[in-house]
């Protein structure tokens, strides 16, 4: 999906909520803006929202003088979603479709976004996700490619997401203890995304083998994949891709064994995938 007008507004306000989250001073958010809007002056239209936000949040991390922005904010996110695990797993146990349930499970996760401008209540959100249709729903197709897989890649998003896809993963590791899973992450800090010491700490090691993706874009741009992660990538016979940025990166790509996960925060992300905000996504790739 390629930048569009209605982005920069918002990738502008996500540099102000940087400033709102680390509590800088008003020197540090003069200086961080103005860096905001000498970035978005010169933002590529020909490429995906990621790939433009990037430099930004390089360029704010480097200013700062921290690698990790929102280090100690994605830590309390993860800490803050273990709370509801046996609220997710009694609705799992309890479904009559567990995998349906799960998959849902892992959804609600998705309202977990420092850098959305649309925010969610994750209780509220865990309350009626269960009772929720997706919008777009392509579920039957993913139940049906799982009982054939051999090797699932399951595209990370942001920190505290992880906690509800290792109760989705769990779930499929038991339903199809055949299959081997892969749990991609980003190559170093990015927003709030998760990395491999994110994940570690949060043991998703557990249940899925994590994957180092090289990747530094919030969202799977192909290209930056490393040859591991490559290697493993192309042999996977079903892809689960989690959240917007992952979809405005390989949305547009035909051919993938990919589904499309999320809630959608972000009207332009609406409109391309054909939804409306606040709803929940289960998408095939394009064919």
């Amino acid at each position: 999906m390629k930048l569009h007008t209605e982005c920069l507004a918002c990738i502008e306000n996500q540099a102000s909520r940087v400033c709102d989250l680390l509590k800088l001073n008003d020197l540090q958010r003069q200086d961080i803006l103005q860096l905001a809007q000498n970035h978005i002056a010169h933002f590529d239209f020909t490429q995906t929202p990621p790939h433009n936000a990037t430099p930004l949040y390089e360029a704010m991390a480097a200013y700062l003088g921290v690698e990790d922005l929102y280090k100690e904010l994605k830590t309390d996110a993860s800490v803050n979603a273990r709370k509801f695990i046996p609220l997710c797993e009694k609705a799992i146990a309890s479904s009559a479709n567990p995998l349906l349930s799960a998959t849902k499970t892992a959804v609600a996760g998705n309202v977990i976004d420092l850098a959305s401008v649309m925010m969610y209540d994750l209780h509220e959100e865990l309350e009626r996700i269960y009772d929720t249709p997706f919008a777009i729903d392509d579920f039957l197709a993913l139940q049906h490619i799982l009982p054939k897989t051999r090797t699932l890649v399951y595209l990370a998003d942001n920190a505290g997401e992880e906690i509800f896809d290792m109760l989705y993963l769990q779930t499929i590791k038991t339903l199809f203890p055949m299959i081997q899973i892969y749990y991609f992450v980003r190559g170093k800090p990015i927003i709030n995304d998760l990395t491999y010491a994110d994940a570690l700490a949060s043991r998703v090691d557990e249940v899925a083998t994590i994957i180092d993706s090289g990747v530094p874009t919030p969202g799977l741009a192909l290209e930056f994949m490393n040859e591991n992660a490559k290697a493993i990538f192309e042999k996977a016979e079903c892809i689960l891709s989690k959240g917007m940025g992952n979809y405005e990166c390989l949305g547009d790509i035909k051919g993938l064994p990919i589904f499309f996960l999320f809630k959608v925060k972000c009207s332009v992300v609406a409109r391309d995938v054909g939804a409306t905000l606040g709803d929940i996504v289960c998408k095939k790739g394009k064919i």
